[in-house]
């Protein structure tokens, strides 16, 4: 597995959350919809012109600014 940042998933991956890299606002807003280390997160889609992208941890989705989903360090699966 590597690191890398959430913004950089395609639409269909998945990836384990490895650290959230926010300031204590964002890092707790983010806690209370379920974003928490070892969290399986899956890319729904990306929005046009560097829009939000739209992802879900268990059954809930949200949508992220990509300034938002740059904070976020996941883990995926090398082929």
């Amino acid at each position: 597995m590597h690191t890398v940042k959430l913004s950089t998933l395609k639409a269909g991956e998945s990836a384990v959350i490895a650290a959230l890299n926010a300031e204590a606002d964002l890092y707790y807003r983010l806690a209370a919809m379920g974003f928490r280390v070892g969290k399986q997160i899956d890319i729904i889609r990306h929005a046009r012109f560097s829009g939000p992208v739209h992802v879900r941890i268990g059954t809930t989705e949200v949508m992220l600014r990509l300034t938002e989903a740059q904070k976020i360090d996941v883990q995926v699966k090398t082929q």
